[in-house]
């Protein structure tokens, strides 16, 4: 047998790197610190304190009032996947409103479900008008309405203002995938009038992946509660199974997750201890700083950033008017290689920017600044290291002029 390397027995020292790409991004330490408390039984009852802390907590952040508001253990996908396996079925029809990578990724959940689907489209960098989506659901009267909020790959946020009217009017329910605009930009579930909104921590919430925050709206958990089919070994005499279909998913039945967040304590799966302890905490940081100064915080970092941008020749991408405030899109310029680009960022300065998907691989860059990274000096360094590395590869950007310009438009009211 060979012998094993001899770094494999030391400890774990990552680069102190700057991530300021479409996330992850750093966490925040107060984050870190809670996640190394120590662990508790599942059942315990400063544990299922916690649990129903973590429920009180994340319903103002996702601007709802909803009961069964929790965690699916997992990341961001996880809450995803649990909240289309529960919803629809095999043979139902679903509406997809499609405008990047991540709307491509609901299809492909869909698609293993076996529902039906259509989809209403918009070029990337752009969003889908409300009143195309409406028009499509009142042809395909769908059992389902789904679409990302913002989807990091084409830097843009669809507005969602009006599609829960639409989804009343053909008695659809909606579901959105908020992974990387919660915390960052507003989640207005009940002024929206959608059913299920999922998240994550790894973005505008400034803490790990691993775990998904989730609500539902009382239509959507009667839904579900009536696809309940507990598992065997775990079924009780006080839980009754539903009429409908099984939820095709063990793990992801949100029917048992519901169960083991309730006082009935259903033993579904051991909660993920200390990544409730993170996401406790991401949940802390954003009430305790005041959403509304924390949505105007990303705001200003988008602008600096997109400013600063610009005032070095660059293009940025996409349409102004739909904008994520937390992640940013900009052209390569001709003749630039933009991987070596990026390779100088990480190792000259410990700074990390995001690569592209699909049809704008390789033909744009995507900058965030979110969550803990949201900060003035954050982007600033982030600019100038860019300016140094474009200057280093043969572009001339105009020296001096994209810190100013960043530094001005972060004092700008939105």
């Amino acid at each position: 047998m060979s012998e094993l390397p001899q770094d494999l027995y030391g400890q774990i020292d990552p680069p102190q790197r700057l991530l300021m790409g479409p996330g992850p991004v750093n966490a925040h330490p107060r984050v870190l610190r809670a996640m190394s408390a120590d662990l508790l039984g599942q059942f315990d009852p400063e544990m299922t304190d916690y649990m129903n802390q973590v429920m009180a907590l994340y319903r103002p952040v996702f601007g709802t009032a909803n009961h069964w508001t929790m965690l699916v253990d997992g990341t961001a996908r996880a809450g995803i996947e649990a909240a289309l396996v529960s919803l629809i079925q095999s043979g139902e029809m679903a509406l997809v409103v499609n405008f990047g990578r991540f709307g491509l990724l609901l299809q492909e959940i869909l698609t293993r479900i076996g529902a039906r689907y259509e989809t209403i489209d918009a070029p990337w960098g752009e969003v889908v008008p409300m009143e195309a989506i409406a028009e499509a659901a009142r042809r395909l009267q769908p059992r389902l309405i789904c679409t990302v909020h913002g989807d990091t790959s084409t830097t843009m946020a669809q507005p969602l203002n009006g599609i829960g009217a639409i989804a009343r009017e053909v008695g659809a329910l909606v579901y959105v995938d908020a992974t990387a605009t919660i915390g960052g930009m507003e989640i207005a579930s009940d002024r929206w009038g959608v059913d299920v909104v999922t998240g994550g921590l790894q973005k505008c919430l400034g803490g790990p992946s691993g775990s998904s925050p989730i609500t539902l709206s009382d239509a959507a958990a009667a839904l579900i509660l009536g696809r309940r089919h507990v598992e065997k070994g775990i079924a009780r005499d006080d839980i009754e199974d539903g009429h409908g279909a099984m939820i095709g998913s063990n793990y992801f039945d949100l029917a048992m997750v519901m169960d083991y967040w309730s006082p009935k304590r259903l033993n579904h799966h051991t909660e993920a201890t200390t990544m409730l302890y993170g996401a406790r905490e991401c949940a802390r940081i954003a009430l305790g700083e005041g959403l509304a100064a924390r949505f105007a915080r990303h705001a200003a970092a988008g602008r600096a950033m997109t400013a600063g941008l610009r005032a070095m020749g660059l293009t940025v991408f996409g349409d102004d008017a739909h904008r994520m405030t937390n992640v940013t899109g900009v052209w390569i310029p001709q003749g630039v290689d933009g991987e070596r680009i990026r390779l100088m960022m990480r190792e000259a300065f410990e700074i990390e920017i995001g690569t592209a998907f699909g049809p704008l691989q390789g033909r744009i860059w995507r900058l965030g600044a979110m969550g803990y990274n949201a900060m003035k000096h954050k982007v600033l360094i982030t600019l100038s290291a860019l300016e140094a590395c474009l200057k280093a590869e043969g572009f001339r950007p105009p020296l001096g002029e994209a810190v100013p310009a960043a530094m001005a438009a972060w004092e700008m009211q939105a």
